[in-house]
């Protein structure tokens, strides 16, 4: 699109309308970010496009924000430049600032269709002195949607365990006290700053959230596409709210940045999805994008069902005697892939801190490991090994191999975290290693790897960096540019995203990697909740949700713990050599049921038709829809009252066929839709625990 007036930028296609504020006299700043053409009433807000906060300028107001810095008021604009490069649509905006010669490139892409864009900032010294950056915004914008008073917060908790625990806030109780701005005549100072140090990038909170007007429904969900630090900060200006999203920084994160003349520095990238319908329609739109961003060949690995040997039933203690009964149990049961999980290295059953030869076990495996491989592609399914890369235990043989400066530092001594050290993968000896233990493991047939990551290092390393933040974002870097050469490599190698289950569920890695394990949670009375948030944070088709039937569950408990798992990519594990013949049929008919959705998986949409899961709710739901088929799963825990009422808005006025997939041979529920209010009913009479998996068709 040409850009209208000497003060006005625009760019965007049908889908999504960018309009930038350019004036000569002003700082730039977005003015629209809407989903189709900007409506005439679209407010104009201060807040400056980029917000660049240096030692020696600082901020122009004290507070602990991080805007309204002095640099980014006298940030100008001095050109903007617009391509097309298939499907994507970018723009670069350039920014200038005369007295220190610092320059920002500001870039925005979106795939087309799509109401969604991925931002990034370049700073570069164009200047005679060098420059200390302290913080970076990768997006700073005014939320166009409305009054303060009408905005509430989208955002969640997450821990080992519990990950995803969303929740839905006004804006006012979270970050912005109505303090009468307009009578003093400033900016607030106070904001809601939301962050993650190290590099369990969603251990504690979620690098995902958003703001809607609950009255006209304009939203925005964002996402900080980063493996390590990250912050996002919502606040009151005078003329509105504010967001900025950012990665590491000296606030934060220990983060600095020396730019030496001629040097520059990108922020790490976010993506912003915006709509005009609410959460559902952020969403989708979130959803769309997030599939654009993934790897092409991620999209062709044919989503397999994987058995898994560690969830409640092996728990790391593999041996060919216990697995040989396994793998043709999982086999008959319908599972494409089986995965060795921990202990397959191990010789003497203490090894967590003797990890990283990667070499495997002789007395584990009598035969070698070659006969367990070999007995998976017997069975017809592809071999997996879990590994865990980035770690070198204490004891392992490869802590004195590998020279010092491979491994994470401060003040000239290795890290040390829960008897492990942590590969630098900045340097060279650390890539060449972590790549023949791949290169090996491919080479002995192994077509799946499921990289787990159990440690967290803290703020990083000062070895040769200019702070202990700089470090850790150079070595996530790496480690993603590792992640890239073995993808490029192996291209058929299918790889599990984990790190103590979804301490690391960030799109840095899940545009790479195939799927993700969304918990280490055993109890499968707990683990919904985990599931239904699951597609706020991932892509349906990437959330591998456990199921672990045991022998000694009832029938419906099975069925409960199996339709976790067709909330998503079913995960498979639990004693199935142990089973009964009607146990393993239950478990063979919720294969078959993935089979079904699986198809639809990566054209899906969630919906939350009881909202967004509480982590004590007695009834959960996570509705898929592809086209006029809705995959909705449904779970009624201990506690729950006998009915409850589903809302599918995206189904109103319509007629459906409502069919139980999963199970089909246990006591029915009664169902009955209402067209006129988007409602369908649900009736269980069966003794919790208790669940179902259905398919809606409308006609």
């Amino acid at each position: 699109m040409p850009i209208d007036t000497a003060e006005l930028v625009r760019w965007g296609h049908a889908a999504l309308t960018v309009l930038v504020d350019v004036s000569p006299h002003e700082p730039v700043r977005l003015r629209t970010l809407s989903g189709g053409p900007a409506g005439a009433g679209t407010p104009e807000l201060n807040q400056p496009l980029v917000e660049l906060l240096v030692a020696g300028s600082g901020r122009a107001q004290t507070s602990q924000r991080l805007n309204d810095t002095v640099l980014g008021r006298r940030l100008r604009y001095s050109g903007s430049t617009q391509t097309v490069d298939g499907r994507w649509h970018q723009l670069r905006l350039d920014l200038r600032d005369e007295q220190s010669g610092l320059s920002a490139a500001v870039f925005l892409r979106s795939a087309e269709g799509v109401s969604a864009c991925q931002t990034w900032t370049t700073v570069t010294n164009e200047g005679a002195d060098p420059v200390l950056l302290q913080a970076v915004t990768s997006f700073a914008a005014g939320f166009s949607g409305g009054p303060v008073d009408d905005l509430d917060v989208l955002s969640a908790d997450s821990e080992w365990l519990a990950e995803g625990r969303w929740t839905r806030r006004a804006l006012r109780e979270s970050a912005a006290v109505d303090l009468n701005l307009g009578l003093h005549g400033q900016d607030g100072r106070g904001r809601l700053a939301v962050t993650s140090g190290g590099t369990w990038s969603t251990g504690r909170h979620l690098p995902t959230a958003g703001l809607t007007d609950r009255v006209t429904g304009h939203t925005w969900l964002w996402q900080i596409e980063h493996n390590g630090a990250w912050r996002w900060e919502i606040g009151e200006r005078l003329a509105g709210a504010y967001v900025a999203l950012l990665g590491p920084t000296d606030l934060d994160h220990q983060w600095l940045e020396t730019l030496r003349p001629g040097e520059s520095f990108t922020t790490v990238p976010v993506s912003v999805a915006v709509s005009g319908g609410g959460l559902d329609g952020a969403v989708a739109a979130l959803t769309a994008h997030r599939r654009a961003l993934v790897r092409p060949e991620l999209t062709g690995a044919g989503r397999p069902v994987v058995f898994n040997d560690y969830m409640n039933t092996l728990m790391g203690d593999p041996t060919t005697a216990k697995l040989l009964p396994l793998i043709d149990a999982a086999a008959a049961v319908g599972a494409d892939v089986f995965c060795i999980d921990a202990g397959w290295y191990d010789d003497g059953g203490a090894w967590w801190d003797s990890v990283g030869q990667w070499l495997p076990s002789t007395t584990r495996f009598p035969g070698g490991i070659g006969e367990v491989l070999d007995r998976i592609r017997e069975r017809g399914m592809v071999p997996g090994l879990w590994l865990e890369p980035e770690v070198i235990g204490v004891r392992s043989v490869m802590a004195d191999r590998l020279p010092a400066a491979a491994f994470l530092q401060r003040g000239g001594i290795r890290l040390v975290e829960h008897g492990r050290h942590h590969l630098d993968l900045r340097h060279p000896a650390a890539v060449a290693h972590l790549d023949e233990v791949v290169d090996r493991l491919v080479g002995m047939g192994v077509g799946y790897l499921k990289l787990d990551y159990n440690i967290d290092p803290g703020p990083g390393t000062d070895l040769a960096a200019a702070s202990a933040g700089s470090g850790l974002l150079g070595h996530n870097r790496a480690h993603l540019a590792w992640l890239d050469g073995i993808l490029d490599r192996h291209p058929h190698l299918i790889l599990e995203n984990c790190a103590s289950g979804a301490m690391r569920m960030d799109y840095a890695l899940l545009s790479r990697l195939h799927l993700q394990s969304t918990s280490d949670q055993q109890d499968y009375l707990r683990y919904p909740p985990i599931a239904v948030a699951a597609p706020m944070s991932m892509l349906p088709e990437q959330a591998a949700n456990w199921a672990y039937p045991q022998p000694d569950m009832t029938d419906e408990q099975i069925a409960f713990t199996l339709c976790t798992g067709l909330a998503g990519r079913l995960y498979l594990s639990g004693d199935l050599g142990a089973m009964t013949d009607p146990q393993r049929a239950s478990v063979t008919a919720a294969v078959q049921a993935h089979h079904l959705v699986r198809a639809d998986l990566g054209s899906a949409v969630a919906h939350w038709p009881l909202g967004l899961p509480a982590w004590t709710d007695p009834w959960l739901s996570l509705a898929l829809t592809a086209a006029d088929t809705t995959w909705l799963t449904v779970w009624r825990r201990p506690g729950a009252s006998s009915d409850t009422a589903l809302h599918l808005p995206h189904l109103a006025g319509r007629d459906v066929a409502v069919d139980v997939i999963y199970p089909r041979d246990l006591d029915p529920w009664t169902s009955r839709w209402d067209a006129d209010t988007a409602t369908l009913h649900l009736e269980s009479r069966t003794p919790t625990p208790t669940a179902r998996m259905f398919r809606i068709r409308a006609h």
